[in-house]
């Protein structure tokens, strides 16, 4: 990571995707470049208390590991980040139980073998003054707490645990706004410098000058989101001045929420210092289109009696659970049936891990057996792979679609970041 901001202070291009999914097609997608590879996990998808995945931050590590182990990663290649690491699961609880908890996490997630973590204070608890916005000064006080508790952590692992750290205040919803927008504010440089001075203050109190030489990147809002129904476009023109602000900092700028940007966004983000470009659930997206054209194709294929219903049991799921997408979709039953499956926000991606789920998926796979697919059907259901097919690029097999599904939402990164054998 270091090197990546002294390339992007030399003026070179140079930028990484951090992905931000749990997701296992993804991940081992995600194994096949020949370079460094930056996953990331979220407070709420990975704590100490399991979170959204059932993983703690040690279980998710052992996973990852598992997975490089059986794609021929080497995992010294890994760079495992925390994102969001704060009190946004605890949010409602009292400060003091809410940031203790956060301490904990964030401890856990150090002795886990984490070394980015991206400290985030920013939103108000249960005991905070509901009336007004929380206190610049409070958030950073509280990010310099969960730094000074990272920082004492790594100190008892000895001098291998090297951290580097994001801040960062102005960040999208994470997995995309929870309603249609059709512009979303850029964050102004003024709010920038006084998030450095009041951060850098907050740090400097509590003895940790050390852990303020090893912040890396800034989370800012560059004007780039996505929801349910609408993706929100770069702009380099009203980003202009944060470009500018940046080149006289030590730091880059960290882009949440780029899914679905196209390629020439992605190059302009990382011109622009946006050097560390955050996807996930455009990759799980990508996966789920391939997964439903197979089941289509299967629809075709095999008797009624011996379908996997994928479809129908992932939406029987998603209806039986409506935790993690009641208060993203809204209209009728009819609009919010069409955005359990298509949203571009992609709920779908907590459902995956059901074991009923898992089981239909299974018979999916498991009903095309080793056969290449009808020529004719991979040209109705996946036409923009059908040519790589039959040239020959691309073997004609379930996992070689899904796996290529997800590498051509993936490459539009890779290239926009750096090059990387095995991509191509």
């Amino acid at each position: 990571m270091d090197e990546l901001v002294r390339a992007q202070k030399r003026g070179e291009r140079r930028g990484i995707t951090s992905i931000c999914s749990a997701h296992p097609w993804v991940l081992k997608a995600a194994m096949r470049g020949d370079g460094t590879l930056l996953i990331e996990s979220t407070c709420n998808q990975v704590n100490q208390f399991g979170g959204y995945t059932g993983m703690t931050p040690d279980a998710f590590v052992t996973y990852v590991h598992g997975l490089a182990a059986e794609n021929s990663f080497p995992v010294e290649r890994l760079i495992l980040g925390g994102d969001h690491l704060g009190p946004y699961v605890w949010k409602n609880e009292p400060a003091v139980s809410a940031m203790q908890k956060s301490e904990d996490m964030v401890r856990a997630y150090v002795q886990a073998g984490y070394t980015k973590i991206h400290v985030d204070a920013s939103m108000k608890l249960g005991d905070d003054d509901p009336s007004c916005l929380l206190d610049v000064e409070l958030a950073a006080r509280r990010a310099a707490c969960l730094v000074k508790t990272a920082e004492s952590t790594c100190a008892d692992i000895g001098p291998e645990c090297k951290l580097r750290y994001v801040i960062g205040t102005e960040v999208p919803t994470p997995g995309g706004a929870t309603v249609h927008e059709d512009a979303v504010s850029v964050t102004k440089v003024e709010d920038i410098q006084q998030m450095l001075e009041v951060t850098r203050t907050s740090f400097f109190i509590e003895g940790l000058e050390a852990a303020w030489e090893r912040v890396i990147a800034l989370v800012v809002q560059p004007g780039v989101e996505f929801g349910d129904d609408f993706i929100q476009n770069y702009n380099p023109e009203v980003v202009y001045d944060l470009a500018r602000f940046v080149e006289i900092t030590p730091f880059v700028y960290e882009a949440h929420s780029t899914d679905y940007q196209t390629s020439d966004n992605l190059r302009n983000l990382i011109r622009d210092h946006f050097a560390i470009l955050k996807v996930g659930p455009a990759l799980t997206f990508a996966f789920r289109e391939a997964v439903f054209a197979l089941a289509m194709i299967e629809n075709e294929l095999v008797p009624l009696a011996q379908r996997s219903h994928l479809i129908e049991r992932l939406d029987e799921a998603m209806q039986r659970k409506p935790v993690y997408w009641m208060n993203r979709y809204h209209g009728t039953e009819r609009e919010m049936a069409l955005a359990r499956k298509y949203s571009l926000s992609d709920r779908v991606r907590y459902y995956w891990a059901l074991p009923d789920v898992q089981a239909a998926l299974n018979i999916l796979i498991k009903n095309f057996g080793k056969k290449p697919l009808p020529l004719s059907l991979v040209s109705q259901y996946f036409p923009r792979h059908y040519t790589s097919i039959r040239e020959g690029r691309l073997g004609n097999s379930v996992k070689a679609i899904l796996t290529e599904s997800i590498l051509v939402v993936l490459r539009g990164y890779i290239q926009a970041c750096e090059p990387i054998p095995g991509f191509d």
